[in-house]
């Protein structure tokens, strides 16, 4: 992946452009993630904040948890991304949502243990 970088929902409302490379890359397993995308598991990119900027519609966002909120288009539903009190710092975009997304190189799987039995990996990535 190279910097700039740009992404947009399903209808085009809502954009963003990062400026750096993102600080990693990976799926997540989370029952969380899972249920909010629904999808077997969910592909994100962590960008630092002051880094990325919002280019179009500001999206609506959700509180799904305690210190934890998933930004959406108002319009189409496209999920966005992904910010918690825990990583203050970041922001994580999904990375089906880039314009480029064949740019994305996933690291790692995380919360594997919450990985769903029929989900086979084979791309040998660490299971973190």
């Amino acid at each position: 992946m190279i910097a700039p970088f740009t992404g947009r929902c399903l209808c085009g409302a809502v954009t963003y452009r990062c400026e750096a490379l993102p600080l990693w890359q990976g799926h997540c397993h989370c029952e969380s993630c899972r249920r909010a995308t629904a999808s077997p598991l969910t592909s994100f990119l962590g960008v630092r904040n002051g880094t990325w900027s919002w280019t179009g519609e500001t999206p609506a966002a959700y509180n799904s948890s305690p210190g934890t909120w998933r930004d959406f288009c108002p319009h189409c539903g496209t999920q966005m991304a992904y910010r918690s009190a825990r990583w203050p710092e970041e922001m994580h975009f999904y990375a089906a949502t880039l314009d480029d997304p064949v740019a994305y190189q996933p690291t790692a799987h995380f919360h594997s243990d919450e990985r769903l039995p029929w989900m086979h990996l084979s791309d040998g990535l660490p299971l973190k």
